[in-house]
């Protein structure tokens, strides 16, 4: 009875929606071909679902820069590892649905996980430059996951720009070098960071964080911007990054990393004074892991 509830909630959402259903590479493929015969740009905002205002910011841009839009929702386990929380990872498609409705989406992709990543199903696409160190220290599989959907999806949707959230910027910048390199034809357009009112980055996991977690959490981005202030006004940099790495752990943060990089290659600092810069962090408070990054 639980999945035939949550199948009519899905239906409903279809009826009152004005955007195709598609399950299926083949169906997705069709549609995309058909859209590109009558000469539309496709804009695709990839999403593992759990939408919340930042989601829903893409997919305005989406509707700005494309004559058809797509959203994907797709959980994806090759960027999990065995003890990460992909059971548990939020999915809520007949809410996502929901909030899809108004925003003029012409149609959102859901394929199941035997649908792309079918019985011997054995390539993974392996990724360098950007994604090397960073959150490869800490999940060596993870970008290798996200190469590999983006690649799919890009096969199944047939795109033409892709919107990402700069929140996940080492992500951004490692798609953008995907596209690049396998000649792929996709723009990858980047969108910055939705954050609450308090400073938080709006993330689906943000979920997970407990009341007082909660409002612990925007010391993380309060942190980042004291050491670019730092930083910008002439602190050494291993100092600047070292006090709000204290102060974070003071907070009750285990920092997994808090680094300052080129802002187009993620390459180590070499001059901070001629270089675009980039500080990138991500910590846990309890059980919730956090990402952010800010422009230096």
């Amino acid at each position: 009875m639980r999945f035939k509830g949550a199948l009519s909630a899905t239906l409903k959402v279809k009826r009152m929606a004005s955007f195709e259903m598609i399950r299926t590479v083949a169906g997705m493929q069709a549609q995309a071909e058909s859209w590109q015969r009558g000469g539309l740009r496709i804009a695709l905002v990839p999403t593992m679902g759990a939408l919340h205002a930042g989601h829903l910011r893409l997919v305005e841009e989406a509707r700005r820069i494309g004559e058809k839009v797509l959203v994907s929702i797709f959980v994806n386990p090759a960027q999990f590892a065995p003890h990460e929380d992909f059971a548990s990872y939020p999915r809520q498609e007949a809410a996502d649905l929901e909030k899809l409705a108004p925003l003029g989406v012409d149609a959102v992709f859901a394929p199941s996980a035997e649908e792309m990543y079918p019985v011997g199903f054995a390539t993974r696409v392996a990724v360098g430059g950007p994604s090397e160190g960073l959150e490869t220290d800490f999940r060596p599989h993870f970008f290798g996951g996200v190469a590999t959907v983006v690649t799919k999806l890009f096969t199944a949707c047939r795109p033409h720009v892709a919107v990402f959230g700069e929140k996940d910027y080492q992500q951004f910048l490692v798609v953008r070098r995907l596209s690049a390199d396998l000649g792929l034809g996709v723009a990858i357009h980047g969108v910055p960071t939705l954050r609450e009112p308090d400073g938080l980055a709006l993330s689906s996991r943000n979920a997970y964080l407990l009341a007082n977690e909660r409002r612990t959490a925007p010391r993380l981005q309060a942190e980042m911007r004291g050491a670019a202030e730092a930083i910008r006004a002439g602190k050494a940099i291993d100092g600047a990054l070292a006090g709000a790495a204290v102060a974070l752990a003071d907070a009750g943060f285990r920092v997994d990393y808090l680094a300052l990089r080129n802002a187009e290659t993620l390459a180590p600092v070499a001059d901070a004074a001629k270089e675009p810069l980039r500080l990138l962090a991500a910590a846990w408070l309890g059980r919730t892991r956090l990402i952010d990054n800010i422009a230096v």
